[in-house]
């Protein structure tokens, strides 16, 4: 058993390899596809790489998934289990000569009897035409081509690509896996962590789902001196907190601008409060929230709480003039009002139907009546002729045809039975009356 201040290396290799230091995470690197912890939808027997592995026979793939949840680890088990030569390049630091490198070498351990497991980390960072480039040798089997990225595919991805390759999506790891690094990290150094029940279990949060990172924070936790134990407030002093997973420019930043939009949508105003903390927490820019806030407010809520909208500008003011971070809680507000609001898209679909409705109906005049008659020769062809002043009427209401002559009249607003629609809807019923009977008048 080792002993607090051991190395914990691993035997194997030569004198001085086996006394040179190995960070944590690469001397627990699984050595088997069994070993790797999260991802049994895809390496389980019945799994999509289980059942190629079984076969030996390997498509290529895209594996898609955030930082580390093992995506190089399972390309290198995949080219070892099925006897291929692993060639590992990084689209970071790689160029069209190291390609071409890759691929001549793969040509002759072909001839030879060895096919080649082509690993791309990264992907995404390659250009269309570098992309393009891998199509003749994936197709005609010089490698088989793994990529690794932690991009959306559909966005970073040609579709020649994507079209000769599958798509596996890695989870991040979740608290399970997460406890199961955490216990090989205490078996491989014959000791516990120096942490109590709660902060084992922030330690976890802290990784966000990245198995690279719970290692190493694992092993900063050893460097304590004998004898710690740390509360969570003594490991938030001791180590670093990870920096959210969040890229303004990229799907990250989409995802959650949509959870909270949905969040609202469906009035679960903690929900939204959550993903308003997330962005803010991402560094996502506030004025960018404002203006999504009152688009909410416009098409979720409209007319079910006209005062919404009023509120959603208020509060973009008021950021405005206080500034970060005091201006955030204005925002806070405005994402409480707004999803304990009543909801209604009635105005939304009402201005789309109307849309398509113009479209379809061309340029069809309004009808004579309600155009203004500024010359003579305008009056002498019916310009306003049977107009109606509707204050003059004893309702306030003609219930005259607005609509293109020709054209039936359409019923593109249909407001809800919440909020103040509902005042709305008996509003229109009225008037629809006022207009029938004037019909059969």
């Amino acid at each position: 058993m080792a002993k607090r201040g051991d190395t914990g290396a691993g035997a194997g290799g030569g004198l001085f390899e086996s006394a040179a230091p190995r960070p944590l995470a690469d001397r627990l690197r699984p050595r088997t596809l069994d070993e790797v912890v999260g991802q049994d939808h895809l390496l389980k027997p019945d799994g999509p790489l289980g059942r190629m592995v079984t076969a030996r026979r390997l498509a290529s793939m895209v594996l898609w998934g955030p930082p580390g949840c093992g995506k190089t680890t399972i390309a290198r088990l995949l080219a070892h289990s099925t006897d291929l030569h692993f060639e590992p390049l990084s689209a970071v630091f790689s160029g069209v000569a190291d390609l071409r490198r890759v691929f001549d070498a793969a040509r002759a351990r072909r001839a030879a009897g060895q096919g080649t497991l082509l690993f791309i980390d990264e992907i995404h960072r390659f250009n269309r035409s570098q992309q393009d480039g891998f199509l003749p040798y994936v197709e005609d089997g010089t490698v088989t081509l793994v990529g690794a990225t932690t991009e959306n595919p559909s966005f970073e991805l040609n579709a020649a690509l994507l079209s000769r390759a599958q798509v596996f999506v890695l989870n991040r790891l979740d608290d399970a896996a997460l406890e199961k690094l955490l216990s090989r990290a205490e078996a491989e150094m014959g000791y516990p962590l120096p942490l109590d029940a709660d902060a084992r279990a922030a330690v976890k949060a802290m990784a966000d789902g990245d198995g690279r990172f719970c290692l190493n924070l694992c092993e900063e936790l050893f460097a304590l001196p004998p004898d710690t134990v740390l509360d969570t407030n003594a490991l938030a002093a001791t180590i670093q907190r990870r920096a959210p997973l969040y890229d303004k420019a990229q799907e990250g930043h989409y995802n959650l601008i949509s959870a909270l939009h949905k969040s609202l949508r469906g009035s679960d105003t903690d929900a939204a409060l959550y993903w308003y903390s997330r962005m803010l927490d991402g560094g996502e820019d506030p004025r960018y929230i404002a203006r999504r806030l009152t688009r909410f407010a416009v098409e979720d809520i409209g007319m079910a709480d006209p005062n919404a909208l009023t509120q959603a500008i208020a509060a973009w003011e008021a950021y405005e003039r206080l500034g970060s971070p005091e201006g955030e809680l204005a925002l806070a507000q405005l994402v409480i009002y707004l999803g304990t609001a009543p909801k209604s898209n009635a105005g939304y679909t009402a201005y789309k139907a109307a849309v398509r409705a113009a479209k379809e109906t061309g340029s069809l005049m309004p009808p004579k009546h309600i155009l203004n008659a500024p010359t003579k020769l305008m009056k002498s062809i019916g310009y306003g002729k049977g107009y109606e002043y509707d204050h003059d009427t004893a309702d306030g209401f003609s219930g005259q045809n607005y609509f293109p002559d020709g054209m039936e009249r359409r019923a593109f607003y249909q407001p809800v039975e919440r909020g103040f629609e509902r005042d709305i809807r008996k509003r229109l019923d009225y008037w629809a009356k006022l207009r029938e009977r004037r019909g059969e008048e």
